[in-house]
């Protein structure tokens, strides 16, 4: 399973994408900023393509577990990112959230010229169910593109 995320809206401390698999659109992707110097915690994902498979240790995979006892297998982990490590796919809605990992929310927002995201819980859960079976079994992964402005 092959996942797109299109990145679309650029503010100074938030990057705003849209995640699709073909053309079906997923939700919306909230990261921390595109920056020239990486900063740890506060740089979104280099585009390119990363394989996604199951973190299943960690604070997060704790709390997930807690949160979703009947379906988490694991936190999706974006892998072998250059200059990153543990870059998770994870609910949260504005850039103080992120950490340098993926936030999934319904509605995209933008405030005070930052992007945020809402309804991040049913995006997740949404996306979790949809793709964590490719995950597992080792084939789920994600290409990050930026369109071009028009």
């Amino acid at each position: 399973m092959m996942l797109l995320l299109e990145r679309m809206g650029l503010g100074r401390k938030s990057t705003l994408g849209r995640m699709y698999e073909g053309d079906a659109p997923l939700c919306w992707a909230l990261e921390d900023a595109r920056r020239r110097m990486k900063q740890a915690g506060e740089t979104c994902i280099p585009e390119g393509t990363y394989m996604v498979t199951l973190r299943a240790e960690g604070g997060f995979h704790e709390r997930y577990k807690r949160a979703y006892p009947e379906t988490h297998r694991g936190m999706l982990w974006v892998r072998d990112i250059p200059g990153f490590e543990w870059v998770l796919i994870h609910r949260g809605n504005t850039p103080a959230d992120t950490a340098g990992c993926l936030l999934v929310g319904d509605e995209p927002l933008m405030r005070q010229g930052e992007f945020s995201v809402a309804r991040s819980a049913p995006a997740y859960e949404r996306l979790y169910a949809h793709v964590v079976d490719a995950a597992a079994r080792g084939e789920l992964s994600i290409t990050i593109t930026t369109r071009a402005p028009a």
